[in-house]
């Protein structure tokens, strides 16, 4: 069975067709792609994750509220990277470890 029209009128209009479809297809793929790419380069370009960071309180001038592990979840938006040193001197100082991550574990610190 034949599904194409039998007169050249309409097979032109066909192939016109197709061949707009066909760079319409490209042109997303090509879009797409684009796209990939620029979400790839954002990933490589992400600055390595903390090792450890200081939750600061909800203004400039309070306190800090918790140590965490760099990767924790909990840890929200005002956070500082710090080094070992600082972490360690942070809980000696009595500033919370985050109950969830539990730095003061990962850091051997003991309490007391």
């Amino acid at each position: 069975m034949n599904d194409l029209p039998p007169d050249l009128p309409r097979l032109r209009t066909l192939e016109t067709w197709l061949a707009i479809s066909l760079d319409r297809v490209r042109q997303q793929i090509t879009d797409v792609e684009r796209r990939e790419q620029e979400r790839q380069r954002g990933i490589d370009a992400r600055p390595p994750v903390p090792d450890w960071v200081l939750e600061r309180g909800l203004n400039r001038d309070s306190p800090p509220v918790a140590v965490h592990l760099g990767g924790c979840h909990m840890a929200g938006k005002r956070i500082t990277a710090i080094d070992r040193d600082t972490a360690l001197r942070a809980l000696a100082e009595g500033i919370d470890a985050c109950g969830h991550c539990r730095p003061d574990s990962e850091l051997g610190f003991v309490d007391g």
